[in-house]
């Protein structure tokens, strides 16, 4: 799988590098390095070390606007795709070290599915911000070298990812609601499938292992 930039003209379509927050970006990767990094793949929707900083309240101005925002991590080791998500808002991710985002659009979805086919690789640089559009389907970063894992912020509106609203089934897409303000489309291969998550994505359970490899 070809691997691209998020310097990239294509990265444009999912995303953007955000700029003029480099203080922001230092006191937060700061704080990231000491967050766990385990064998698998962790995620935290709301790290109280990070929630704290003086920085949380420039990511609230700055990045969402004013609006209350959530600091967590999504740590670890990982080269598979098995889910995509979105939420209504952008999410914020910055990494300690270089990581890949597997991405793909919701205009994507045809017919309830998604071919994973559709999905493109877009790496971000240690120590760089990106935006990533509400209309972007992701999940969790890849690893650019298993020695070193990945430690990456995950910057969203406050509540997001945090326990499913208990709803009565309407609108088409509450059969992919899985936390609140995340929708989940699963690949049949994923643990997240096995556990009752919509199995609607289609085609490869991409593993990017050997593409990393040999960058």
């Amino acid at each position: 799988m070809k691997i691209e930039s998020v310097f990239d003209p294509a990265f444009a379509a999912y995303g953007h590098v955000v700029t003029g927050m480099e203080e922001v970006n230092a006191e937060i990767l700061a704080a990231l390095a000491r967050t766990p990094l385990p064998e698998s793949t962790d995620y935290c929707a709301e790290d109280p070390d990070l929630q704290e900083l003086p920085a949380a309240v420039e990511v609230s101005e700055h990045l969402f606007g004013g609006m209350p925002c959530q600091l967590g991590w999504c740590n670890g080791h990982n080269t598979k795709l098995n889910c995509l998500e979105y939420h209504r808002d952008s999410e914020y991710n910055l990494g300690t070290e270089d990581f890949v985002l597997l991405l793909a659009r919701r205009e994507e979805i045809e017919n309830g599915k998604l071919d994973t086919a559709k999905v493109r690789a877009f790496r971000v640089p240690a120590g760089t911000m990106v935006e990533v559009y509400a209309t972007t389907l992701h999940y969790a970063p890849c690893h650019t070298d298993p020695a070193k894992g990945f430690r990456v912020l995950v910057a969203l509106p406050a509540g997001t990812n945090t326990q499913k609203p208990d709803i009565t089934p309407k609108a088409d897409e509450d059969g992919w609601l899985w936390a609140c303000n995340k929708w989940l489309l699963a690949h049949p291969d994923s643990a997240e499938a096995a556990q009752g998550a919509a199995a609607v994505l289609t085609g490869e359970n991409i593993d990017i292992a050997a593409d990393i490899a040999a960058l």
